[in-house]
């Protein structure tokens, strides 16, 4: 995805409606503002749930993409 380096990776695959969520606010509360986050998800509510997860708690949404059944993420922890 682009140049960008996460500072850290969380694997949500095999995990189901609300658990990637659930698991992306915990991880979210460990970073450094300013830090990049990568998930990758199996579960396609991702794609939906994670870009408003981003909107709704101030972090930015850096890149999204769809890979061999996949769903990528890098989201940059706001100050929020």
């Amino acid at each position: 995805m682009g140049n960008i380096k996460p500072d850290q990776v969380m694997d949500a695959c095999g995990l189901f409606c609300p658990e990637p969520v659930m698991l992306l606010h915990n991880r979210v509360r460990e970073l450094q503002v300013g830090q990049v986050l990568e998930i990758v998800a199996t579960d396609p509510s991702t794609q939906r749930d994670i870009p408003k997860f981003c909107t709704f708690l101030g972090h930015e949404l850096l890149a999204q993409k769809v890979e061999n059944e996949q769903y990528r993420y890098l989201i940059r922890k706001g100050a929020g």
